[in-house]
């Protein structure tokens, strides 16, 4: 039988609840501890079965993809579809990033890495799954992004956006607010490394920001944040 400890709560505000999946015990600890250190409320299995079963009752799923009962990234989908997922792996290979991002996690942290910016990418990952729109409908002064439905509209009137633009502007508005580093648009809109499309990258977000009427100068709707990446502005400072 694995050994778990069952979440916790603090009885006078909300906290968020992490299941961490992982079967290396010391590692498992190590995180345990650090999480509630920051003031996480925290579950500790070592399967993907355990995984499946106690993922309901976590916020944040904390993924390792080697685990003694198979690949996880097998469950990475499943467990997508229920709750934020952050996987973290000493896996070098680009294409299992890929895949764990094609599948639906949120982030992909690769071993070794500070305590802090683990902290750092699961508190935005939940930031950002508490503020998506229910509707999957984002607005920020007169543009309209339809999630679900995959259409952007500026004025009531539908952008003409070739495929990798509206792909863009999707990946940033599932992150309103919030810096998308160019390494993680790479990844989601062309499923490679950013220095193999450095260059495409910003031929195309020059062309979906010339589409919207925006100025990488005096932005209304895209910011540029110099060799990171780029947000998204919110309704009031979009305007």
């Amino acid at each position: 039988m694995e050994a778990a400890r069952a979440l916790t709560f603090s009885s006078t505000e909300p906290v968020a609840r992490i299941l961490i999946v992982e079967d290396d015990p010391d590692l498992a600890a190590d995180l345990d501890a650090l999480l509630r250190r920051y003031g996480f409320a925290t579950e500790v299995v070592r399967s993907r079965a355990a995984a499946l079963d106690r993922a309901a009752a976590a916020d944040l799923v904390l993924l390792d993809l080697s685990l003694p009962d198979g690949d996880g990234l097998e469950i990475c989908a499943p467990l997508a579809e229920q709750r934020a997922l952050v996987v973290i792996s000493g896996r070098a290979d680009e294409s299992d990033r890929v895949a764990a991002l094609e599948l639906g996690a949120d982030d992909y942290v690769a071993k070794p890495f500070g305590p802090r910016e683990l902290v750092a990418r699961c508190r935005a990952v939940l930031r950002r799954r508490r503020a998506a729109p229910a509707a999957g409908v984002v607005r920020t002064g007169d543009l309209e992004i339809d999630i679900e439905r995959y259409e952007a509209r500026r004025g009531k009137q539908p952008l003409d956006l070739t495929t990798k633009e509206l792909a863009l502007l999707m990946a940033l508005a599932r992150r309103l607010g919030d810096l998308v580093r160019r390494e993680q648009l790479a990844e989601e809109v062309w499923g490679a490394g950013v220095w193999s499309v450095n260059r495409s990258l910003d031929v195309h977000m020059s062309s979906l920001r010339r589409k919207l009427g925006d100025s990488p100068h005096h932005p209304r709707y895209i910011q540029t944040v110099h060799g990171l990446g780029f947000r998204l502005l919110p309704e009031s400072r979009g305007r």
